[in-house]
């Protein structure tokens, strides 16, 4: 198998074999953080992923947050600067689309 070159890639294949049958997304973010501390010219350094899965149930913001961080360690080893993390189970993601839709 071919080496996957995207960190993008990388990002959300890791996660995927963390947490199966997770929804994941992933928004590089970098352009927005050009400048600042981490930031390299290539970009790939500041990214916002949202994570959908059941096996957050039961767990705390930290411990949702240790175990992404955990997956993604080689990741921040090499390059990966700030993760802006968005972890929910399938019923805290529904009660939000809820809530956005009373809203709208």
């Amino acid at each position: 198998m071919a080496e996957i070159q995207d960190r993008a890639q990388r990002i959300l294949r890791a996660v995927e074999a963390g947490f199966p049958g997770a929804r994941a997304s992933l928004i590089d973010d970098s352009a927005r953080h050009a400048g600042h501390a981490g930031a390299a010219p290539g970009g790939e350094t500041h990214y916002r992923l949202e994570v959908v899965s059941a096996a957050f149930a039961g767990m705390n913001r930290v411990a949702r947050s240790r175990a992404v961080n955990a997956l993604l360690a080689a990741e921040f080893a090499s390059g990966l600067h700030a993760l802006n993390l968005f972890l929910r189970t399938p019923e805290e993601a529904a009660q939000l689309a809820t809530q956005e839709t009373t809203r709208a």
